[in-house]
């Protein structure tokens, strides 16, 4: 036989072995088998992947939930500590700044250098790889990135408040005796822009903030009106929108009769807070202002703070706690004494932690909020969850996260140190 014909029989003779030898019943009692055996197989996979899923989800949930007991040094370097300095996180690690001078220090804990000033009232300000330092009163306001100062400006009139943007771009809110100058400058000191307004139509400036990019501001102002006080607040667009809007770029404004608002600030780009004291006010500010959300609280509110997708207070605690099920259900004063209550942008409560610790320094990140006091410090993750609650052996001047899972850049009053948080107290 050929081998082309021996190459055909031998196909023939496969496929009516897998056919079920040439009969009907049984060529299609194997192709049912083989479907059943394909769907089996398809069933297996499934459940192998819905296994793993469970699985992932389950790690997921256990290392956002899990909490941690103790902290090993990574590396620990000598620094000094001043009573009247402060410290920002600055690029991933530390900005201090007192009346001296002002340092850079890295995740090492080490000094990489330090600029000295001579101000009576300094004031500083983050933004990306750029800070800003003023001497509110006084007339000095200086740029840093992290390889040390960019340029150092004298103001013509004593210096309100400072911001900037994550280009390095600042403004200076400025006063003399008849009216106020909101300046812009570049980060290496070129004039940019500037708004004059008197104090007898305007008030005084409370506050400012700058966008990230530099284009928008938005301001707070305290005004006299007879014998009541009033606080406007301004919105500024220096892109082309507000260029088409009028001369001074004002793009908006809001009236508050009966509420103060020192503070202000873009949390996001497109984003502005009010914290007046009585609520926070949300507006969006893509190219022009428009009121979002308001959220009331009341006057036991003892702190603010802010996130890049969050707003957040802490208040004395005098909330019912309810225990027990819905059809016996027992109400309690709760005994922990402060309540921290987190807020998205759309007034949607996030979550709600109360604590007893007496607290002085609350760090708002993006991942985690932190709470110090003394020697002791809280970590509470964005799921209102508690990760690491620990007294160290001496009072903590700062501690900020550090780049790294579990790592954070603690001050003490004689080093700096890196630590990395363990599930045991080591």
């Amino acid at each position: 036989m050929r081998t082309q014909d021996k190459e055909g029989y031998n196909r023939r003779i496969t496929d009516n072995i897998i056919d079920g030898g040439g009969s009907d019943e049984m060529r299609e009692y194997n192709r049912k088998m083989r479907k059943k055996s394909g769907k089996g197989r398809g069933l297996l996979t499934l459940v192998f992947a819905l296994v793993v899923l469970v699985l992932v989800l389950f790690f997921i949930f256990f290392i956002r939930n899990r909490e941690y007991k103790g902290y090993k040094v990574v590396i620990s370097n000598e620094t000094s500590f001043e009573i009247d300095s402060e410290y920002l996180e600055f690029a991933g690690s530390l900005l201090k700044y007192s009346p001296a001078g002002v340092s850079y220090i890295n995740q090492n804990g080490e000094t990489v250098w330090t600029a000295g000033v001579n101000m009576n009232v300094p004031i500083a300000e983050i933004s990306g790889g750029y800070a800003v330092v003023a001497d509110k009163g006084g007339n000095l306001v200086a740029v840093y990135n992290v390889d040390g100062e960019v340029s150092s400006q004298t103001m013509p009139y004593k210096i309100c408040d400072v911001d900037i943007s994550s280009s390095g771009a600042f403004v200076v809110v400025l006063e003399s005796e008849s009216a106020n100058y909101i300046s812009m400058y570049s980060s290496v000191g070129d004039k940019i822009y500037e708004i004059k307004t008197s104090i007898k139509n305007s008030g005084y400036p409370v506050d400012v903030t700058l966008s990230d990019n530099g284009e928008k501001l938005f301001t707070s102002y305290l005004y006299l009106s007879d014998v009541t006080p009033k606080v406007n607040l301004t919105a500024y667009n220096f892109g082309d929108v507000g260029q088409n809007e009028n001369a001074d770029r004002m793009v908006g404004g809001y009236a508050f009769e009966d509420e103060m608002v020192p503070k202000v600030e873009f949390v996001s780009n497109d984003v502005v807070a009010a914290f007046t004291d009585k609520e926070i006010v949300i507006y969006t500010m893509k190219e022009k202002p428009s009121e979002r959300v308001r959220i009331p609280y009341d006057a036991n509110v003892l702190s603010i703070f802010y996130g890049k997708d969050y707003v957040g207070i802490i208040e004395k605690n005098a909330s019912v706690v309810h225990t027990g099920t819905a059809t016996d259900s027992k109400e309690k004063m709760s005994s922990e004494l402060y309540c921290m209550k987190v807020y998205d942008f759309s007034g949607d409560e996030k979550f709600r932690y109360n604590f007893s610790m007496e607290y002085e320094r609350v760090i708002a990140g993006e991942k985690e909020i932190l709470i110090t006091g003394g020697n002791k410090i809280n970590i509470i993750t964005m799921n209102g969850k508690k990760k690491f609650d620990y007294a160290f052996d001496e009072p903590i001047r700062n501690m900020i996260p550090a780049s790294g899972k579990n790592k954070y850049i603690v001050t003490f009053d004689d080093r700096t140190e890196t630590i990395k948080l363990s599930t045991k107290d080591e």
